[in-house]
């Protein structure tokens, strides 16, 4: 089926808080949101309007109006609108290390639960969604230090419901496709061939595309793009000129990283950098 092109009715807001590390992101997409991607941080939020359809572990997922949407880091997702007049959501990334650091101040069973994975991507809890709410208001208005930690520490509250306790998710150990993922970890900003990357895992060509997919739920080159742009990411919040993050994550120049870095996260590289500063 054709791809949807991206709508000019689109809308993407971010504002990142400087202590806490946590981005506020509300988007609106008619037709084609994003394309599949990762992130490390684990998202937490609220479809607000419209009919969010999306692919997450390998599963075809709808949200609508008031749904809680909780995705894991490292799972692959992307997005879509099915009906006019698009979907609009709210959502908070929040960085593994500040929900350890919470979860640990309240003793080591609230922090074992870190270990484990969310009971479904998708919820209808109505005190998850308005803990999801209220913190999402706090970041993205800007409130004070207490506000936004209250609201914060009430959200995690509710969160601890959603956590499965059992081992989390992860591809097998050992084998082919673990041995050409930790290759491309490894040489992330090379120029690296499936020739290559099957003598490092040991197989032919053939054999670790399909068993790459199978594992790890993307191709070895959709993973290494994802790979590229998480990294972006860090480096553009940090404040580096996209120029040179282009160079370091091994995209071709940075016209290369802003189409990949839209694909998949609905802004530019440069309006990512601005929100991250607050600097409109």
């Amino acid at each position: 089926m054709p791809r949807a092109s991206r709508s000019t009715n689109d809308w993407f807001h971010l504002r990142r808080d400087a202590e806490t590390g946590i981005e506020s992101v509300q988007a609106h997409f008619e037709g084609h949101a994003y394309d599949a991607h990762a992130h490390d941080e684990i998202l937490i939020g609220v479809t607000q309007q419209g009919v969010q359809r999306f692919r997450c572990q390998r599963t075809t997922l709808t949200s609508t109006r008031g749904r809680v949407i909780l995705i894991e880091p490292g799972a692959v997702h992307d997005g879509d609108a099915i009906d006019e007049g698009g979907f609009t959501y709210a959502m908070l990334y929040v960085p593994q290390e500040w929900l350890r650091t919470t979860l640990e101040e309240r003793g080591s069973a609230a922090a074992s639960a870190f270990a484990g994975r969310f009971r479904a991507t998708l919820c209808d809890d109505e005190r998850l969604r308005d803990a999801i709410v209220r913190a999402f208001a706090a970041i993205a208005g800007a409130e004070g230090r207490l506000a936004r930690d209250l609201s914060l520490h009430r959200m995690v509250d509710h969160l601890s419901g959603h956590w499965d306790h059992r081992a989390p998710r992860s591809a097998p150990e050992g084998g082919a496709a673990m041995r050409a993922r930790d290759y491309l970890h490894a040489h992330m900003a090379s120029d690296v061939g499936l020739h290559e990357l099957a003598t490092e895992a040991g197989v032919d060509r053939f054999r670790l595309h399909r068993q790459f997919t199978a594992a790890i739920g993307q191709s070895p080159h959709a993973y290494l793009v994802s790979l590229r742009l998480r990294a972006a990411r860090d480096r553009l919040a940090r404040g580096e000129a996209p120029a040179d993050v282009a160079s370091a994550v091994g995209f071709a120049d940075q016209s290369h990283l802003g189409r990949w870095f839209r694909r998949a996260f609905g802004s530019t590289p440069g309006d990512y950098q601005r929100a991250c500063t607050n600097v409109l």
